[in-house]
């Protein structure tokens, strides 16, 4: 392989609050290199005097709000369209900050860059498209839908997509006008200061972003908090949890994107090259890193062992290598933390009487590394857990119902795959899984075509994205209008 380009120089974390970058208190603990071990920067958090500052800027910025002008919209796009083009000019940066933050290789992170300005623009155009204030037929009377900003937004960030999931997230919230208190994890504030400067110097509005740092505190106490009106989180089932029973005590509007045990339903009439494919990039996309990757798959018996072969001569080709080297296929494992996690995981793979193939050849590097994993032959009844990394479960069924059953009977209510031939029949089945999205053939990270739309089913969240739902979701509707006599009721 080609030696990496040096790591990039991580700067000290900040916090950006009522306008200005403000030091954070450093902890004990360091943010690590994946690929290495050595240390990049101290972990750090916000004060509470300072996240205090940042929430009372949050609701005067909300209280001065113009949000039914006209003009108010266009703003706002106009803003976002200069943000998208700061971005522009930092893709490569983006690129190998997040390259060191996850573990992710950098020619997938700098393909992921690529995306964002986009995305940016794609909420500016929602900021456009959608009417502040729309006048109903009412008979003549004045009656006027009003779509509000709710207030003060708490968006908490995972480390898996460091830069475009804030990017996005942000985007959306400063469409609809709701003040953005950002947190990212603690394992990933690199990428997302340098997302906030990009939005800071395209002349936000006073209020309308503020980055913020630290761990489950930190976010615990921004969810809690009766300024915040809604939250926006992606991450996993346990904090989201914690973040609904918060939420609650106020009925805060919530996304939660939570992820889950994707089933994958490899058909009888597969072709046996594609669905090796396809399953190998979904494992292998972000480090297998990524809420929607597959996770359970299901084939017939007589699919089994074929596959397996297929799939293990696919991981044995791939370089496994540091995340800045050109000729990298797959990085390490994003953090410390995960990588004991990934580790135990596959134990209880195991343990459930799992055989494990690990045919990936490892660099010799101190990182956080492993071979995408296959867990062959385990229980799929028992077989529950998100894995979240480059491992995948294989299970014999006996026929698609039985693999419809073992799909829905513990859903991931994310993502789901299916493989075969005949695309009408794969379709059909696709149909009936438990899923807000299905993919046939494939496992590609981008939307499925214009116009997609995404619920979280059953335990994989709240709510649900896309480009319009991600701007809807932080906007409320607000009927004014006059009342008549001539009404039935």
């Amino acid at each position: 392989m080609n030696s990496p380009t040096p790591a990039p120089s991580l700067a000290q974390p900040m916090s950006y609050i009522a306008g200005e970058w403000v030091p954070c208190q450093q902890l004990d603990a360091w943010n690590l290199d994946p690929n290495t071990g050595e240390p990049v920067h101290r972990t750090v958090a916000t004060s509470s005097t300072d996240l205090e500052r940042a929430l009372q800027h949050a609701q005067r910025a909300y209280d001065a709000l113009a949000w039914a002008g006209e003009d108010f919209r266009l703003e706002r796009a106009e803003t976002l369209d200069r943000v998208a083009a700061n971005v522009e000019e930092r893709l490569e940066e983006i690129a190998r900050t997040d390259a060191i933050t996850s573990g992710t290789a950098i020619t997938a992170t700098r393909k992921l860059a690529a995306f964002l300005p986009a995305r940016i623009r794609g909420a500016a155009a929602e900021a456009r498209r959608i009417p502040r204030v729309t006048a109903l037929a009412a008979g003549g009377r004045d009656v006027r839908l009003h779509r509000v900003p709710w207030g003060p937004a708490a968006i908490l960030t995972p480390w898996n997509g460091p830069s475009f999931i804030p990017a996005a997230k942000v985007a959306s919230a400063v469409a609809s006008g709701c003040p953005v208190l950002l947190k990212p994890s603690e394992h990933a504030p690199a990428s997302a200061q340098i997302i906030v400067a990009c939005f800071v110097e395209a002349g936000l509005p006073d209020g309308a972003l503020q980055l913020v740092h630290g761990a489950g505190d930190i976010g615990a106490a921004l969810t809690s908090d009766r300024r915040v009106q809604v939250v926006s989180f992606t991450g996993g089932p346990g904090a989201g949890r914690a973040i609904a029973r918060a939420a609650a005590e106020d009925f805060k509007v919530l996304q939660l994107e939570l992820g889950g045990n994707n089933p994958v339903l490899v058909l009888d009439d597969a072709d046996l090259d594609v669905t090796a494919d396809g399953i190998l990039a979904g494992m292998t996309n972000l480090n297998g890193q990524w809420c929607e990757g597959p996770g359970k798959v299901l084939a017939p018996h007589r699919l089994v062992h074929p596959l397996r072969e297929a799939l293990a001569e696919r991981i044995a080709r791939l370089r496994i290598g540091h995340s800045l080297d050109e000729d990298s296929d797959i990085g390490p494992i994003a953090n410390e933390p995960h990588y004991r996690t990934l580790i135990q995981r596959i134990e209880g793979l195991r343990g459930l009487g799992a055989e494990i193939d690990q045919p990936g050849e490892l660099p010799g590097l101190a990182g956080f590394f492993l071979s995408p994993t296959l867990a062959i032959g385990s229980d799929p009844d028992r077989t529950t857990a998100e894995l979240f990394g480059p491992v995948v479960s294989v299970h014999g069924v006996d026929s698609d119902e039985d693999a419809l059953r073992a799909a829905n009977a513990h859903p991931s209510g994310l993502d789901a795959y299916v493989f075969g031939t005949d695309t009408d029949r794969a379709i059909a089945i696709g149909a009936r899984v438990m899923s807000g999205e299905v993919r046939v053939n494939g496992a590609k990270l981008a939307d499925l075509g214009d116009g997609s739309a995404q619920s979280f089913w059953g335990p994989s969240g709240i709510g649900g994205h896309g480009p319009a739902e991600s701007v809807r979701v932080f906007c409320g509707d607000r009927v004014v209008g006059v009342d008549s006599p001539d009404l039935l009721l």
